[in-house]
């Protein structure tokens, strides 16, 4: 089975086609000659993963998957959320955004955040979501040099590094696009 995983993000194409079994040959954006930037117009982050999953399969014809994420703050009433990505302006600057979120956190007490995944697939004209939450807390500081995003500040409950000192396998088994994705392949798996 082929399917197209709609991002320009070689990180995030690593990271899922290491989750996916042997029968699924994943593709990229790149492989399908798909050089455009898919706007992200959504209010929800729902949205903004229907928009690219229809985007390809419209456009290029090839059922596909699309995911998008945010990080949303509690104290920030849910910020940065579905402009996690550009956060700190268009640029979609990782270093810019995390520097933002942090000096917008310096002086509070409550710095409980949730990544929330949302992928959207769409199979043969189908389309199904699949969503995974995985809660934590914002450092003051960034801690490790893997991953991205805001992967050096954030710390999953449970756990006592940033996902940013973790190594790709134990950041999939617990993050947020981990869970999303094992019910994804759960579901192609039937």
């Amino acid at each position: 089975m082929k399917l197209v995983f709609a991002t320009h993000n070689p990180n995030k194409f690593k990271e899922i086609q290491s989750l996916l079994p042997d029968h699924i040959e994943l593709l990229s954006l790149k492989d399908i000659g798909c050089d455009e930037d898919i706007e992200e117009t959504g209010d929800t982050i729902d949205e903004n993963a229907i928009i690219k999953a229809e985007y390809v399969k419209n456009h290029y014809g090839y059922d596909c998957f699309a995911d998008d994420t945010g990080l949303e703050v509690n104290s920030l009433a849910g910020a940065p959320g579905v402009f996690s990505a550009r956060y700190a302006g268009e640029k979609k600057d990782d270093n810019a955004n995390v520097e933002k979120l942090l000096s917008q956190l310096e002086k509070r007490d409550d710095r409980s955040a949730r990544f929330k995944t949302v992928i959207a697939l769409n199979l043969k004209g189908n389309e199904n979501l699949f969503t995974g939450i995985c809660e934590g807390e914002i450092t003051s500081e960034r801690k490790g040099d893997k991953g991205f995003g805001y992967d050096p500040i954030f710390v999953p409950t449970g756990f006592d590094k940033t996902f940013a000192e973790m190594d790709l396998s134990e950041k999939s088994k617990i993050s947020h696009r981990g869970m999303a994705f094992k019910e994804l392949i759960e579901y192609l798996s039937k």
